[in-house]
Protein backbone atom coordinates (compact mmCIF):
# COMPACT_ATOMS: atom_id res chain seq x y z
CA UNK A 1 0.00 0.00 0.00
CA UNK A 2 1.74 2.91 -1.13
CA UNK A 3 -0.53 5.50 1.07
CA UNK A 4 -1.64 3.60 4.19
CA UNK A 5 -2.65 6.62 6.14
CA UNK A 6 -5.39 6.61 3.70
CA UNK A 7 -6.78 3.25 4.94
CA UNK A 8 -7.31 4.36 8.49
CA UNK A 9 -10.24 5.95 10.40
CA UNK A 10 -9.68 10.21 9.88
CA UNK A 11 -11.55 10.26 13.40
CA UNK A 12 -9.02 8.13 15.02
CA UNK A 13 -6.32 9.52 13.73
CA UNK A 14 -7.70 12.76 14.67
CA UNK A 15 -6.96 11.50 18.43
CA UNK A 16 -3.63 11.83 20.29
CA UNK A 17 -2.32 9.09 22.44
CA UNK A 18 -2.82 9.08 26.40
CA UNK A 19 -0.32 11.51 27.67
CA UNK A 20 -0.04 9.48 30.65
CA UNK A 21 0.82 5.98 28.96
CA UNK A 22 3.71 8.24 27.32
CA UNK A 23 5.47 8.83 30.63
CA UNK A 24 4.01 5.59 31.80
CA UNK A 25 6.27 3.58 28.50
CA UNK A 26 9.13 5.82 29.72
CA UNK A 27 9.58 3.85 33.17
CA UNK A 28 9.08 0.70 31.43
CA UNK A 29 12.39 -1.56 31.90
CA UNK A 30 14.58 1.69 34.16
CA UNK A 31 14.01 0.52 38.02
CA UNK A 32 15.84 3.96 38.78
CA UNK A 33 13.10 5.67 37.86
CA UNK A 34 11.13 6.75 40.61
CA UNK A 35 7.42 7.09 39.02
CA UNK A 36 4.05 9.36 40.42
CA UNK A 37 2.84 8.95 36.61
CA UNK A 38 0.03 6.43 36.75
CA UNK A 39 -2.53 6.62 39.04
CA UNK A 40 -2.82 2.98 40.54
CA UNK A 41 -2.46 1.39 43.96
CA UNK A 42 1.11 0.13 44.89
CA UNK A 43 -0.73 -2.23 47.49
CA UNK A 44 -1.67 -5.68 46.05
CA UNK A 45 -5.53 -6.75 45.94
CA UNK A 46 -6.62 -7.50 49.34
CA UNK A 47 -5.89 -11.54 50.22
CA UNK A 48 -10.01 -11.80 50.78
CA UNK A 49 -10.70 -10.67 47.28
CA UNK A 50 -7.84 -12.76 45.59
CA UNK A 51 -9.23 -15.67 47.62
CA UNK A 52 -12.87 -15.36 46.39
CA UNK A 53 -11.43 -15.36 42.97
CA UNK A 54 -9.14 -18.43 43.27
CA UNK A 55 -12.34 -20.33 45.04
CA UNK A 56 -14.62 -19.94 42.34
CA UNK A 57 -10.97 -20.35 38.94
CA UNK A 58 -10.89 -23.70 41.60
CA UNK A 59 -14.86 -24.41 40.96
CA UNK A 60 -14.05 -24.26 37.31
CA UNK A 61 -16.56 -20.79 37.14
CA UNK A 62 -15.15 -19.84 33.69
CA UNK A 63 -17.80 -18.89 31.98
CA UNK A 64 -19.32 -15.84 30.38
CA UNK A 65 -21.71 -13.86 32.55
CA UNK A 66 -25.40 -12.54 31.42
CA UNK A 67 -24.59 -8.80 29.94
CA UNK A 68 -26.00 -7.67 32.71
CA UNK A 69 -23.07 -9.54 35.12
CA UNK A 70 -23.97 -11.27 38.21
CA UNK A 71 -27.06 -10.48 40.01
CA UNK A 72 -24.22 -10.93 43.35
CA UNK A 73 -22.68 -8.08 42.47
CA UNK A 74 -25.43 -5.83 41.40
CA UNK A 75 -27.51 -6.69 44.47
CA UNK A 76 -24.01 -5.77 47.07
CA UNK A 77 -23.30 -2.89 44.97
CA UNK A 78 -27.19 -1.52 45.56
CA UNK A 79 -26.41 -1.82 49.25
CA UNK A 80 -22.78 -0.16 48.47
CA UNK A 81 -24.83 3.11 47.01
CA UNK A 82 -27.50 3.63 49.52
CA UNK A 83 -24.62 4.51 51.99
CA UNK A 84 -24.46 7.77 49.67
CA UNK A 85 -28.50 7.62 49.53
CA UNK A 86 -28.75 6.25 46.29
CA UNK A 87 -31.42 4.03 45.71
CA UNK A 88 -31.21 1.75 42.49
CA UNK A 89 -32.72 -1.45 41.37
CA UNK A 90 -30.50 -4.14 41.23
CA UNK A 91 -31.95 -6.13 38.47
CA UNK A 92 -32.73 -2.90 36.14
CA UNK A 93 -30.46 0.04 37.31
CA UNK A 94 -26.95 -1.29 37.66
CA UNK A 95 -24.70 -2.45 34.78
CA UNK A 96 -21.02 -4.12 35.74
CA UNK A 97 -18.63 -3.19 33.01
CA UNK A 98 -14.98 -3.43 32.12
CA UNK A 99 -13.40 -0.42 34.35
CA UNK A 100 -15.41 2.27 35.06
CA UNK A 101 -13.25 3.65 31.44
CA UNK A 102 -15.59 0.60 29.45
CA UNK A 103 -18.92 2.27 31.31
CA UNK A 104 -17.98 5.86 30.21
CA UNK A 105 -17.41 4.79 26.53
CA UNK A 106 -20.73 3.10 26.77
CA UNK A 107 -22.67 5.60 27.80
CA UNK A 108 -21.54 8.74 25.81
CA UNK A 109 -22.05 6.79 22.65
CA UNK A 110 -25.77 6.07 24.18
CA UNK A 111 -26.39 9.53 24.31
CA UNK A 112 -24.78 11.83 22.15
CA UNK A 113 -25.45 12.49 18.59
CA UNK A 114 -23.09 14.54 15.72
CA UNK A 115 -23.32 18.01 16.98
CA UNK A 116 -24.45 17.91 20.48
CA UNK A 117 -22.76 19.67 23.22
CA UNK A 118 -20.93 17.94 26.40
CA UNK A 119 -19.67 20.58 29.04
CA UNK A 120 -16.34 18.75 30.19
CA UNK A 121 -15.18 20.30 33.27
CA UNK A 122 -11.40 20.79 33.02
CA UNK A 123 -8.56 18.70 33.91
CA UNK A 124 -10.04 16.26 33.68
CA UNK A 125 -9.31 12.49 33.14
CA UNK A 126 -7.72 11.92 29.85
CA UNK A 127 -10.60 9.60 28.44
CA UNK A 128 -13.20 12.55 28.61
CA UNK A 129 -12.10 14.39 25.56
CA UNK A 130 -11.35 11.65 22.98
CA UNK A 131 -14.65 9.30 23.92
CA UNK A 132 -16.79 12.49 23.56
CA UNK A 133 -15.13 13.34 20.17
CA UNK A 134 -15.63 9.93 19.01
CA UNK A 135 -19.10 11.12 19.23
CA UNK A 136 -18.72 13.81 16.84
CA UNK A 137 -19.93 15.91 19.93
CA UNK A 138 -18.17 18.71 20.34
CA UNK A 139 -16.87 19.58 23.56
CA UNK A 140 -17.55 22.59 25.55
CA UNK A 141 -14.58 23.00 27.47
CA UNK A 142 -15.16 24.01 31.00
CA UNK A 143 -11.63 25.82 32.31
CA UNK A 144 -11.35 25.18 36.60
CA UNK A 145 -8.53 26.39 36.94
CA UNK A 146 -9.82 29.95 38.18
CA UNK A 147 -12.52 28.69 40.69
CA UNK A 148 -10.16 26.47 42.69
CA UNK A 149 -9.90 23.69 40.24
CA UNK A 150 -13.84 22.18 41.06
CA UNK A 151 -16.49 23.08 38.84
CA UNK A 152 -19.13 25.73 39.77
CA UNK A 153 -23.14 26.04 39.17
CA UNK A 154 -22.49 29.27 37.79
CA UNK A 155 -19.79 28.26 35.10
CA UNK A 156 -21.62 25.50 34.12
CA UNK A 157 -25.09 27.36 33.69
CA UNK A 158 -23.18 29.91 31.34
CA UNK A 159 -21.89 27.37 29.00
CA UNK A 160 -25.26 25.56 28.50
CA UNK A 161 -26.29 25.99 25.08
CA UNK A 162 -29.85 25.00 22.97
CA UNK A 163 -27.69 22.02 22.00
CA UNK A 164 -26.03 20.70 25.42
CA UNK A 165 -26.74 17.34 26.20
CA UNK A 166 -24.67 16.60 29.33
CA UNK A 167 -21.74 17.86 31.75
CA UNK A 168 -19.01 16.07 33.04
CA UNK A 169 -16.93 15.73 36.28
CA UNK A 170 -15.16 13.94 38.35
CA UNK A 171 -15.56 14.24 42.31
CA UNK A 172 -12.70 13.90 44.07
CA UNK A 173 -11.18 14.56 41.43
CA UNK A 174 -8.77 13.08 38.74
CA UNK A 175 -5.96 15.14 38.54
CA UNK A 176 -6.66 17.24 40.76
CA UNK A 177 -7.66 15.60 44.04
CA UNK A 178 -10.17 18.20 45.04
CA UNK A 179 -13.93 17.64 45.74
CA UNK A 180 -16.68 19.48 44.74
CA UNK A 181 -18.31 20.96 47.99
CA UNK A 182 -22.01 19.67 49.02
CA UNK A 183 -23.47 23.04 48.40
CA UNK A 184 -21.78 23.45 44.79
CA UNK A 185 -22.96 20.08 44.25
CA UNK A 186 -26.50 21.20 44.64
CA UNK A 187 -26.12 24.14 42.75
CA UNK A 188 -25.00 21.90 40.10
CA UNK A 189 -28.21 19.62 40.01
CA UNK A 190 -30.58 22.56 39.75
CA UNK A 191 -29.03 24.16 36.59
CA UNK A 192 -28.98 20.19 35.30
CA UNK A 193 -32.58 20.09 36.30
CA UNK A 194 -33.71 23.32 34.85
CA UNK A 195 -31.51 22.64 31.38
CA UNK A 196 -32.45 18.89 31.56
CA UNK A 197 -29.06 17.48 30.65
CA UNK A 198 -27.46 14.33 31.70
CA UNK A 199 -25.05 14.52 34.37
CA UNK A 200 -21.91 12.11 33.87
CA UNK A 201 -20.41 11.76 37.46
CA UNK A 202 -17.41 9.68 37.72
CA UNK A 203 -17.30 8.80 41.78
CA UNK A 204 -14.08 6.15 41.20
CA UNK A 205 -12.00 7.51 44.14
CA UNK A 206 -15.18 8.34 46.44
CA UNK A 207 -13.63 5.85 49.30
CA UNK A 208 -10.42 7.92 49.08
CA UNK A 209 -11.22 10.81 50.98
CA UNK A 210 -9.11 12.40 53.66
CA UNK A 211 -9.29 14.88 57.05
CA UNK A 212 -13.25 15.72 57.85
CA UNK A 213 -14.55 15.66 54.15
CA UNK A 214 -17.23 13.12 52.75
CA UNK A 215 -18.36 12.09 49.76
CA UNK A 216 -21.74 13.44 48.44
CA UNK A 217 -22.93 12.22 45.24
CA UNK A 218 -24.71 15.02 42.61
CA UNK A 219 -27.36 11.64 42.43
CA UNK A 220 -28.85 11.91 45.93
CA UNK A 221 -30.27 15.74 45.58
CA UNK A 222 -34.47 15.60 45.09
CA UNK A 223 -35.03 14.71 41.26
CA UNK A 224 -31.84 13.68 40.29
CA UNK A 225 -31.59 10.14 39.54
CA UNK A 226 -33.61 11.16 36.32
CA UNK A 227 -30.37 13.09 35.40
CA UNK A 228 -27.34 11.51 37.08
CA UNK A 229 -25.32 8.48 35.57
CA UNK A 230 -23.05 7.43 38.25
CA UNK A 231 -19.80 6.09 37.41
CA UNK A 232 -17.63 3.69 39.86
CA UNK A 233 -15.60 0.65 40.33
CA UNK A 234 -12.80 -1.30 42.24
CA UNK A 235 -9.71 -0.22 40.73
CA UNK A 236 -8.62 2.72 43.12
CA UNK A 237 -10.35 1.85 46.65
CA UNK A 238 -10.08 -1.82 46.31
CA UNK A 239 -6.07 -1.97 44.39
CA UNK A 240 -8.21 -3.61 41.61
CA UNK A 241 -6.96 -1.65 38.88
CA UNK A 242 -5.86 -5.43 36.25
CA UNK A 243 -9.06 -6.82 37.08
CA UNK A 244 -10.97 -4.57 35.05
CA UNK A 245 -14.34 -3.89 37.06
CA UNK A 246 -16.41 -1.04 37.37
CA UNK A 247 -19.89 -0.09 37.08
CA UNK A 248 -22.70 2.25 35.65
CA UNK A 249 -25.26 3.39 37.90
CA UNK A 250 -27.68 5.13 36.06
CA UNK A 251 -31.69 4.98 35.12
CA UNK A 252 -33.08 1.74 33.19
CA UNK A 253 -33.85 3.41 30.05
CA UNK A 254 -30.24 4.34 30.05
CA UNK A 255 -28.78 1.13 30.58
CA UNK A 256 -30.88 -0.74 27.90
CA UNK A 257 -28.96 1.12 25.28
CA UNK A 258 -25.42 0.85 26.97
CA UNK A 259 -26.01 -3.07 27.45
CA UNK A 260 -26.47 -2.85 23.82
CA UNK A 261 -23.32 -1.71 22.94
CA UNK A 262 -21.79 -3.92 25.84
CA UNK A 263 -22.84 -7.17 24.60
CA UNK A 264 -21.33 -6.66 20.87
CA UNK A 265 -18.06 -5.29 22.47
CA UNK A 266 -17.12 -6.84 25.45
CA UNK A 267 -19.97 -9.21 26.95
CA UNK A 268 -19.39 -8.98 30.21
CA UNK A 269 -16.49 -8.21 32.77
CA UNK A 270 -14.42 -11.65 33.61
CA UNK A 271 -16.62 -13.56 36.28
CA UNK A 272 -14.13 -14.02 38.04
CA UNK A 273 -13.69 -10.31 39.10
CA UNK A 274 -17.14 -9.57 39.70
CA UNK A 275 -17.53 -12.38 41.83
CA UNK A 276 -14.13 -11.07 44.05
CA UNK A 277 -15.91 -7.88 43.41
CA UNK A 278 -19.39 -8.35 45.30
CA UNK A 279 -16.58 -10.10 48.65
CA UNK A 280 -14.93 -6.78 48.66
CA UNK A 281 -18.04 -4.69 48.73
CA UNK A 282 -18.58 -7.26 51.58
CA UNK A 283 -15.85 -8.01 53.57
CA UNK A 284 -12.98 -6.17 52.22
CA UNK A 285 -13.57 -2.37 54.04
CA UNK A 286 -11.03 -3.37 56.81
CA UNK A 287 -8.08 -3.06 53.81
CA UNK A 288 -9.47 0.05 51.99
CA UNK A 289 -9.30 1.70 55.12
CA UNK A 290 -5.67 0.67 55.67
CA UNK A 291 -4.40 1.64 52.11
CA UNK A 292 -6.53 5.25 52.54
CA UNK A 293 -4.70 6.14 56.02
CA UNK A 294 -1.03 4.99 54.10
CA UNK A 295 -2.35 7.29 51.13
CA UNK A 296 -3.38 9.75 53.69
CA UNK A 297 -0.07 9.89 55.02
CA UNK A 298 1.68 10.42 52.16
CA UNK A 299 -0.43 13.30 51.07
CA UNK A 300 0.64 14.89 53.83
CA UNK A 301 4.30 14.69 53.49
CA UNK A 302 4.28 15.39 49.33
CA UNK A 303 1.99 18.91 50.28
CA UNK A 304 4.51 19.81 52.84
CA UNK A 305 7.31 19.35 50.64
CA UNK A 306 6.00 21.13 47.91
CA UNK A 307 4.96 23.75 50.13
CA UNK A 308 8.98 24.05 51.16
CA UNK A 309 10.37 24.12 47.52
CA UNK A 310 7.53 27.19 47.37
CA UNK A 311 5.04 25.70 44.42
CA UNK A 312 1.49 26.25 45.27
CA UNK A 313 -0.78 23.32 45.61
CA UNK A 314 -4.05 23.05 46.73
CA UNK A 315 -4.84 20.48 49.41
CA UNK A 316 -6.28 17.17 48.03
CA UNK A 317 -9.40 16.52 49.96
CA UNK A 318 -9.47 13.17 48.08
CA UNK A 319 -8.20 10.72 45.59
CA UNK A 320 -4.11 10.25 45.79
CA UNK A 321 -2.76 12.92 43.50
CA UNK A 322 -1.81 16.07 43.98
CA UNK A 323 -1.91 18.96 41.00
CA UNK A 324 1.46 21.88 41.92
CA UNK A 325 1.35 24.87 40.09
CA UNK A 326 4.64 25.10 38.55
CA UNK A 327 4.53 28.26 36.25
CA UNK A 328 6.99 29.93 38.29
CA UNK A 329 9.66 27.64 37.17
CA UNK A 330 9.52 29.77 33.29
CA UNK A 331 8.86 25.41 31.70
CA UNK A 332 5.23 24.55 30.06
CA UNK A 333 4.45 21.12 32.00
CA UNK A 334 5.22 19.46 28.72
CA UNK A 335 9.10 20.59 29.59
CA UNK A 336 8.76 20.29 33.37
CA UNK A 337 7.50 16.29 33.28
CA UNK A 338 10.11 15.57 30.41
CA UNK A 339 13.01 17.67 32.31
CA UNK A 340 12.87 16.01 35.25
CA UNK A 341 12.70 12.45 34.16
CA UNK A 342 15.54 12.64 31.79
CA UNK A 343 17.76 14.77 34.39
CA UNK A 344 16.27 13.69 37.47
CA UNK A 345 14.65 10.40 36.75
CA UNK A 346 11.07 11.09 38.43
CA UNK A 347 8.19 10.64 36.45
CA UNK A 348 5.49 13.04 36.26
CA UNK A 349 2.19 13.80 34.42
CA UNK A 350 2.41 17.20 32.31
CA UNK A 351 -0.84 19.05 33.16
CA UNK A 352 -1.42 19.59 29.68
CA UNK A 353 -2.54 16.05 29.25
CA UNK A 354 -5.72 16.90 31.31
CA UNK A 355 -7.12 19.40 29.16
CA UNK A 356 -5.80 23.33 28.17
CA UNK A 357 -6.60 24.29 31.84
CA UNK A 358 -4.08 22.07 33.38
CA UNK A 359 -1.79 23.58 31.50
CA UNK A 360 0.83 24.85 33.83
CA UNK A 361 0.63 22.01 36.83
CA UNK A 362 2.03 18.71 36.87
CA UNK A 363 -0.19 15.83 38.26
CA UNK A 364 1.74 14.00 41.11
CA UNK A 365 0.46 10.34 42.22
CA UNK A 366 1.33 9.40 46.38
CA UNK A 367 0.23 6.12 45.62
CA UNK A 368 3.66 5.03 45.80
CA UNK A 369 6.29 3.94 48.18
CA UNK A 370 6.56 6.76 50.85
CA UNK A 371 10.32 6.50 50.61
CA UNK A 372 10.20 6.71 47.21
CA UNK A 373 8.21 9.78 47.47
CA UNK A 374 10.54 11.41 49.72
CA UNK A 375 13.61 11.29 47.47
CA UNK A 376 11.46 11.90 44.35
CA UNK A 377 10.41 15.38 46.05
CA UNK A 378 14.08 16.14 46.84
CA UNK A 379 15.25 15.84 42.89
CA UNK A 380 11.78 17.79 42.09
CA UNK A 381 12.88 20.55 44.31
CA UNK A 382 16.52 20.65 42.97
CA UNK A 383 14.80 21.23 39.10
CA UNK A 384 12.49 24.29 41.08
CA UNK A 385 15.14 25.63 42.73
CA UNK A 386 17.64 25.65 39.64
CA UNK A 387 14.91 27.51 37.31
CA UNK A 388 13.52 29.71 39.88
CA UNK A 389 17.29 31.42 41.37
CA UNK A 390 17.82 34.70 40.36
Amino acid sequence: MNNRKDKFSSKMESIPPSGIRKFFELCIGHDDIISLGVGEPDFPTPWVIREEAFYHLEKGHTSYTSNWGLIELREEICKYLERFNLFYDPKTEILPTVGASEGLDLVLRSILNPGDEIIVCEPCYVNYQPLSALCDATVIHLDTSKTGLYPTAEAIEKACTSKTKAVMFCSPSNPTGRIIPEAELKKIAEVVKKHEIWCLSDEIYCELIYDNHKHVSIGSFPGMKDYAIIFNGFSKAFAMTGWRIGYIAAPHDLLVQCCKLHGYNTICPPIFSQYAAAEGLRNGWAEVERMRISYQQRRNLMLNAFKEMGLSCFEPEGAFYMFPDIRSTGLTSEQFATELIQKYNVAVVPGSCFGEAGEGFIRCCYATDINKIKIAMERIAELVKQKTKK
